[in-house]
């Protein structure tokens, strides 16, 4: 599979403050094809103002040659309109389970509520991204497939699709073959990031808590090595998103830019290396 098959995308939620023109410049500059803009409060487009500005924002981002692959936001009937406008593919989610709640009624309620949205994909061609992740949410590739179960497999085009995070899934311990097998069918993004476990308590505690650590692509539980090889195996075609989050992103000199341009060089590098 040459490289071209996989667009590399960045999550630019650490760039909150910059004017568009700048975040494509920056972007380019880092290396990426696309990112997965936020549309959160404080970010460049708010969500009250979706219809209006996500539109101009792709304009302004691919007049730096930068695709908005996926927006981060609220999944409700004015944004998925505004995707569709703005031909972004993906609108992406997470799926929160609430604390103290029966897991069995919140996949549910959850259901519920992508049956009520399922007209309006379909009538926007969006696609509904639902990504695993740790904590107070469907954690893992088999219970992300569990929870979308009642839909038809598909991919990117799906009205709803899975978005797979390999640190999550590797915070969870489960190996990243296993993982996309599961998925495989409903995947249509791939996240990359990597964390590891680090405890917060001495050994002298009653108990030890830990909490996750966000590193580069290199230092955490996930084997991007492995996950690019998987991808690699299967002839995946399209977007990666490495998505920017480091627990400590001053570690480095250039801070977070830094750290997002040298995990996507070491990504590309493994790429080369599981095609060859």
């Amino acid at each position: 599979m040459p490289n071209h098959d996989i667009t590399w995308s960045v999550f630019t939620k650490p760039w909150r403050d910059l004017a568009l023109p700048k975040l494509g410049a920056l972007v380019r500059e880092m290396g990426y094809q696309a990112v997965e803009l936020p549309v959160r409060p404080g970010y460049q487009v708010l969500p009250e103002n979706v219809a209006r500005d996500l539109p101009p924002a792709a304009r302004i981002l691919a007049e730096e040659g930068v695709a908005i692959a996926s927006v981060a936001g609220p999944a409700d009937e004015v944004t998925i309109a505004a995707c569709a406008e703005a031909g972004v593919p993906v609108l992406r989610v997470m799926a929160q389970v609430a604390p103290g709640r029966p897991y069995r009624e919140e996949e549910a309620r959850l259901r519920h509520e992508y049956d009520a949205l399922l007209p309006l994909l379909e009538q926007h061609g969006v696609t509904l991204g639902v990504q695993n992740h740790l904590g107070d949410f469907i954690g893992n590739a088999v219970a992300l497939d569990r929870l979308l179960a009642p839909y038809p497999p598909g991919g990117p085009g799906a009205p709803i699709a899975a978005v797979w995070d390999a640190a999550h899934e590797a915070l969870c311990g489960v190996h990243p073959e296993h993982a996309l097998d599961v998925i495989w069918p409903r995947l249509c993004l791939v996240n990359l990031k990597n964390a590891f476990w680090q405890r917060t308590n001495g050994p002298e505690a009653e108990q030890a808590a830990w909490r996750s650590y966000w590193t580069s692509g290199g230092h955490g539980l996930a084997d991007w090595r492995r996950v690019l090889a998987e991808l690699v195996r299967r002839r995946y075609q399209g977007v990666v998103c490495i998505t920017a989050e480091y627990s400590d992103h001053d570690a480095v000199a250039g801070g977070v830019k830094q750290l997002a341009r040298d995990d996507l060089a070491y990504a590309r590098a493994l790429l080369q290396e599981v095609q060859a």
